[in-house]
């Protein structure tokens, strides 16, 4: 499995958030892109219309769990994705911004 680590991402990197909604209005990485993984497959172009041609797709949850499953089947589908390492608890616990629903600062649940 394609892992990278939240300090191995730099500002701008396509970030590819697959938590449920409430997670995410309580907080995210601002830019990110939110589809759930619930929702996944029927949201799937959204991606491909959003995501750059030729970068790469870092994925993100909670922990790692959920984005492992979803870069898995993003590889399959030829795509250049990689599951982001602890989440964005690691995210938050390195001092990375997190913004709610209102672009306030956030917390991750």
């Amino acid at each position: 499995m394609p892992t990278v680590g939240v300090a191995e991402l730099a500002d701008g990197d396509f970030l590819l958030d697959v938590r449920e909604d409430d997670e995410w209005q309580a907080g995210h990485a601002e830019g990110a892109l939110h589809i759930p993984m619930s929702e996944f497959v029927a949201r799937y172009g959204e991606l491909t219309e959003a995501a750059p041609q030729d970068g790469r797709v870092n994925v993100i949850c909670r922990s790692g769990g959920r984005s492992a499953q979803v870069t898995m089947y993003l590889a399959q589908q030829g795509i250049d994705a990689v599951n982001v390492a602890g989440g964005m608890e690691a995210w938050a616990g390195s001092g990375r911004p997190v913004v709610n629903a209102e672009g306030q600062p956030g917390a991750v649940v």
